[in-house]
């Protein structure tokens, strides 16, 4: 199945300061787990790419759990897209827009909820936060009747769990709802 195309994003001026819009749902109708980021950081929303900033680690988890067949290069997004989505994974974020500068989820401010229960994706099993700023909304997801799990943050802003240390929390949850 091929991603839907996602809109250029909106960028605007306030007081607080800018004005951004995140990216469209990476899901599909067999979409079995949801990973649910903050927001895009600068890197992903100039790319129109989720996780496009190199030293962010969520593609190269993945890679560790399937390596077969390998995960697409950086250069092939939409194939990347297909490869996720044929794994039952689909990818979104908890805000749909915000004021930020920069791309730490700390400088978020005036938030925008997305409306995750409107994807009403009927294989849904699970719904996994990467990170904990994005876990602040588990209430929201709860309500949808599947196990919510907090996972450590790929981001690069996250020095504080290694690589090996994020994996193993990954796969725990991708184990328990039978994608690997």
């Amino acid at each position: 199945m091929k991603p839907t195309a996602a809109p250029s994003p909106t960028v605007a001026a306030s007081a607080a300061g800018t004005v951004l819009t995140g990216l469209a749902p990476l899901v599909s109708p067999n979409t079995r787990v949801l990973i649910l980021g903050s927001f895009p950081g600068i890197k992903s929303l100039a790319q129109q790419q989720y996780y496009a900033h190199p030293q962010n680690q969520f593609w190269k988890i993945l890679q560790a759990l399937w390596p077969d067949p390998a995960l697409p290069g950086a250069d092939s997004y939409r194939a990347r897209c297909a490869w996720l989505l044929d794994r039952g994974l689909g990818v979104w974020d908890v805000y749909g827009a915000c004021e930020r500068e920069g791309s730490l989820d700390t400088a978020i401010r005036s938030p925008v909820v997305n409306d995750i229960a409107g994807l009403r994706l009927p294989k849904l099993a699970a719904i996994a936060h990467n990170g904990g700023e994005s876990f602040k909304h588990a209430r929201h997801t709860r309500t949808l009747g599947v196990p919510v799990y907090s996972l450590p943050s790929t981001s690069p802003a996250n020095a504080s769990w290694s690589f090996e240390r994020k994996l193993a929390a990954w796969r725990e949850v991708f184990v328990a709802h039978h994608l690997l």
